[in-house]
C-alpha cells in the first residue's frame, strides 16, 4: 500500500480508493503533493509543485526567487526559515532561538503499525491490515531527530500520523509546538465543521466558510471539553450527507487541542491537528524523547456520511479493544436520576428487582455510595463504601444484586478530591494547585495531580481493594470539572508546561492498569455527561455518557452531532423519567426509547414510578433492543435528517450486506393539515424486495424504490386528525423495519 519513487523521492500512500503522496524537496524539506480519491501508482506526480515568484517574498538560496517555503505546500512546516504561517514544530534551544529547519535523512517500512507507548492510538492486529512508513528528518544545527509516521489501512479510507521527537545532542531542548498532523492543501474552497456546545448541548453541529486567516477550535480546560470537540471536517460549499468531497480530521486523545484551517492570501490551506501549544512546553534532555497524540485523517467522495462510516469502522474495530469490544452491551438502568444522594441498600434492591422483571441485565449504583457522600461536598476520594447506607458494603451489595440474575455496576470519580474527605487530610499535597495563589473548585471538588506516579498509585489501590472483592461487572468513570490553576509541586519550574499532557498520560495509565487487572471490566466513560467524549478515550471505554441531558428531543442533536466521528456503539443513551430532569419536557415513552435505542441503551428512572401500560412499553423496548443490538451497533450509519435544520430528525441503520435497515423518524412539534412525506433511505440493495413494518401500516417495496421515491412516512399530521386516523401529538416517534424478502 506505500510505494516509493526512489529517484524522484515521491512517497505514494494508496489503498485503491484513496491516496496520499509527498515528496522530499531538493531543500530536503518534506513536501505534500495530494490527498484524495485514488490515483495510478504508475504516475509521476512531482509536476504538482507550484512555484511562482511572489513579491515580498523571502527565499532559501542565493539567486533563487522560486524557493520560498511561504509559497510551497507542506508536510511538516517549521517557522522562521521563510515561511511565516503557524508552523507544526516550535522548538527552543539553549541559546534561546526558536528556529528549526528540517532535512530529510532516510525511511523505514512497517508491516501494520506500530504502538504508541502510553497513549491510545489505532492498531492492527495482522500485518496485511495496514502499511506504515516512517520518514526520519533531522535539525542538524539542535541535533533534534523528528520521526513522521504515516500509516494507510486496507479496509478503512484513512491514514493515521503521529510525530515523534529524540534530543540526540548534547543540551536541553523545549518543545513549544508539537503537531500531531499538518498539511497544506491547494486551494481554499472549503466549509468547516464543527462540533461545539456546552454542558448538556455537547456537539452541535456548526459549519461555516473558510476565509483568509484562521478558522479553529480547542480546549484550553485540560480535557477535549464540552464546548469543542477534536474533531472537525473540511467540506466542499455542494457536499451533502450523500454526496461530495469531505475530508474528516480526529485527534486520539483527551485532553487540551488545537484543530486549526489557516488559509492564506493566495488561498492555499494549512490543516493543523494536535495538543494545544498553549499552555505546552516539554523539556528534552539528551536522549530523551516525546510522542505526539495520533490523528486519523480521512476522505470520502460520499458526503458526510461516508466520512462519517470510515470513522466508525475503524474506531469500532481498531481503536475501541478488548473484551468488549465485539461482545453485546448490557441494558442497563442507573439510579442518580430517580435517587441522587437519598437512598440505601432497600432501595436499591428494590429498584433492581424491579428492573430485572423488565428484562434489564445490569444495575449501575451513582455517586452517593461512599465515605461520608450525602452530597456533593464531602467524600470524594474515600473509595469505601458508607456503610449507614450499604451495611454489607459493596461487596454485599453485589452479591445480592447478582442473585437476582443481573450484573453490577459501579460509579467512579477517581481524579477528583472533597477537600473534607479522609483523603485530602491524608494526602493535602495532592491536588493541582498553583503555589500562593487561591485553589479554585467545581462542584465542591478539586483536581488529583495525576502527572504524578503516587497520586494514581493511591487511587489505584483503593479501586484495586474493591474490584478484586466484589463482583463489580462495569464502571462509570466520571470526571465532573476543568483543570484551573495547573501547576504540580513535583515538577521544577522548567517542566510545568508538562503538566496539561502528564494529567492526560496519569488518566491514560489508570485505565491501562485497570483494565490489565480486570480485562471483562466494562467502562463507560463521563466527564458530567460528554465532556470529554472523544477518540482517546474510547481507546479504554468502549461506550462513553454522550451527555447528562437525557431528553429525547434534546438527544436527536446531541446523537445527531456526536455520530459525525464516533460509532452508535459508543454512544450511551438511556431512556430518562417525564417530565425530564433536565428541560422539564414531557415526551411519550415510546419516543424516549426510539430515541435511547440507537445507542448503548439503558435507562435512567424510578420504573416503580410507572404504570402498568407504561412497564409494558419498557418489556417491549428492552426485548426490541436486545434482539437487534448488535445489528445496530455494528450496522452502516446513515444520517437523513437533520434537527438542526427543520422539525424533524431521521436517522437510518443498514447492514453492510443491505439485508435489513432500521430507520428512526422523529417529529419535533405536531402540524396542522401538513404535507404528505417521504424520506429516501440508503444502504439497500436496488433489487432486493423488503417488506417495511412501521407502526400503524406496512407494505413491501424493493430498495431502488426506497432509496429513490423514498419510504412513506406515518405521519398523522398530514390531513385532517380524525377518530381512527392514529395519534397527532408532539414529539412523536416511529421505527420503520426494513427487512428483506428471501
Amino acid at each position: 500500500m506505500i510505494t516509493v519513487d526512489e529517484r524522484d523521492k515521491v512517497f505514494h500512500l494508496s489503498n485503491g480508493r484513496i491516496s496520499y503522496l509527498f515528496y522530499v524537496m531538493d531543500t530536503e524539506q518534506l513536501g505534500h503533493l495530494y490527498f484524495g480519491k485514488a490515483l495510478d501508482k504508475r504516475g509521476k506526480y512531482l509536476h504538482m509543485v507550484e512555484k511562482a515568484y511572489r513579491p515580498m517574498t523571502t527565499c532559501i538560496r542565493e539567486g533563487d526567487l522560486c524557493t520560498s517555503y511561504e509559497h510551497l505546500r507542506q508536510e511538516y512546516p517549521c517557522y522562521g526559515t521563510s515561511d511565516y504561517r503557524y508552523p507544526a514544530l516550535e522548538v527552543q534551544g539553549e541559546d534561546g532561538s526558536s528556529i528549526s529547519s528540517l532535512k530529510y535523512q532516510g525511511y523505514e517500512m512497517i508491516k501494520g503499525k506500530r504502538h504508541l507507548a502510553g497513549l491510545p492510538a489505532t492498531y492492527t492486529e495482522e500485518d496485511d491490515e495496514a502499511a506504515t512508513v516512517e520518514i526520519m528528518m533531522k535539525d542538524t544545527w539542535r541535533n533534534l531527530e523528528v520521526v513522521l509516521s504515516y500509516t494507510i489501512f486496507r479496509d478503512v479510507d484513512a491514514i493515521a500520523r503521529s510525530v515523534r521527537f529524540v534530543n540526540r545532542g548534547g543540551g536541553v531542548l523545549f518543545l513549544d509546538r508539537a503537531m500531531s498532523m499538518s498539511v497544506d492543501m491547494p486551494d481554499a474552497d472549503y466549509q468547516s465543521v464543527q462540533l461545539s456546545g456546552a454542558w448538556s448541548r455537547e456537539r452541535s453541529v456548526k459549519v461555516r466558510d473558510l476565509e483568509t486567516g484562521i478558522t479553529s477550535v480547542s480546549s484550553m480546560r485540560g480535557h477535549s471539553s464540552h464546548h469543542h470537540n477534536p474533531f472537525f471536517a473540511l467540506k466542499r460549499k455542494n457536499t451533502t450527507e450523500r454526496s461530495g468531497e469531505v475530508y474528516g480530521f480526529s485527534l486520539v486523545y483527551s485532553g487540551n487541542f488545537l484543530a486549526q484551517a489557516e488559509v492564506d492570501n493566495y488561498q492555499v490551506l494549512r490543516v493543523m491537528l494536535g495538543i494545544n501549544p498553549f499552555g505546552f512546553r516539554w523539556k528534552l534532555g539528551p536522549q530523551d524523547s516525546f510522542t505526539t497524540p495520533e490523528a486519523v485523517m480521512v476522505f470520502s467522495a460520499q458526503g458526510l456520511n461516508g466520512m462519517s462510516r470510515q470513522f466508525h469502522r475503524l474506531y469500532r474495530k481498531r481503536l475501541a479493544r478488548g473484551y468488549w469490544r465485539d461482545r453485546e452491551r448490557p441494558v442497563l438502568i442507573n439510579n442518580w436520576e430517580a435517587t441522587q444522594f437519598d437512598f440505601d441498600e432497600n432501595d436499591l434492591l428494590r429498584f433492581a428487582r424491579k428492573a430485572k422483571e423488565c428484562g434489564i441485565e445490569m444495575f449501575v449504583l451513582d455517586d452517593g455510595w461512599f465515605g461520608e457522600r450525602n452530597d456533593d461536598k464531602k467524600g470524594l476520594g474515600d473509595w469505601k463504601a458508607n456503610r449507614d447506607k450499604l451495611p454489607d458494603g459493596i461487596e454485599g451489595l453485589a452479591e445480592k444484586i447478582e442473585a437476582l440474575g443481573m450484573k453490577f455496576g459501579l460509579w467512579f470519580e477517581p481524579e477528583m478530591v472533597n477537600m473534607d474527605s479522609d483523603f485530602f487530610r491524608d494526602h493535602p499535597d495532592y491536588i493541582i494547585r498553583t503555589p500562593g495563589r487561591d485553589a479554585s473548585h467545581g462542584r465542591n471538588q478539586y483536581v488529583l495531580d495525576f502527572s504524578r506516579k503516587e497520586v494514581v498509585d493511591a487511587v489505584y489501590g483503593q479501586m484495586y481493594e474493591l474490584l478484586s472483592k466484589a463482583k463489580i461487572s462495569y464502571i462509570k468513570w466520571d470526571m465532573n470539572r476543568s483543570i484551573s490553576e495547573c501547576y504540580s509541586a513535583a515538577y521544577p519550574a522548567d517542566q510545568q508546561g508538562e503538566i496539561f499532557h502528564r494529567y492526560m498520560l496519569g488518566v491514560y495509565d489508570l485505565h491501562e492498569r485497570l483494565l490489565q487487572a480486570f480485562p471483562e471490566l466494562l467502562i463507560e466513560s463521563c466527564s458530567s455527561g460528554g465532556g470529554r467524549f472523544d477518540a482517546g478515550m474510547l481507546y479504554y471505554a468502549p461506550q462513553g455518557w454522550t451527555s447528562d441531558d437525557s431528553d429525547a428531543i434534546e438527544r436527536l442533536k446531541i446523537q445527531y452531532g456526536t455520530s459525525f466521528s464516533y460509532p452508535l456503539s459508543c454512544m450511551g443513551a438511556h431512556v430518562s423519567a417525564c417530565p425530564n430532569e433536565q428541560v422539564g419536557r414531557r415526551t411519550p415513552i415510546e419516543t424516549r426509547g426510539n430515541v435511547a435505542c440507537t445507542g448503548a441503551f439503558g435507562y435512567e428512572h424510578d420504573l416503580d414510578q410507572l404504570s402498568d401500560e407504561e412497564i409494558e412499553i419498557v418489556k417491549k423496548q428492552v426485548a426490541f433492543y436486545k434482539e437487534n443490538r448488535r445489528f445496530i451497533a455494528e450496522g452502516d450509519f446513515y444520517r437523513l435528517l437533520s434537527p438542526f435544520e427543520g422539525n424533524f430528525g431521521a436517522w437510518e441503520v443498514a447492514a453492510e450486506d443491505g439485508s435489513r435497515a432500521m430507520a428512526t423518524v422523529t417529529r419535533i412539534l405536531s402540524e396542522v393539515n401538513g404535507p404528505y412525506r417521504r424520506l429516501p433511505l440508503c444502504g439497500l440493495r436496488k433489487d432486493q424486495e423488503y417488506h417495511i413494518a412501521g407502526r400503524y401500516n406496512s407494505y413491501d417495496a424493493y430498495g431502488d424504490e426506497l432509496m429513490q421515491y423514498g419510504l412513506i412516512l406515518e405521519d398523522r399530521s398530514s390531513g385532517s386528525v380524525t377518530e381512527g386516523n392514529g395519534r397527532c401529538e408532539d414529539f412523536l416517534s416511529v421505527v420503520y423495519e426494513i427487512k428483506a424478502k428471501f
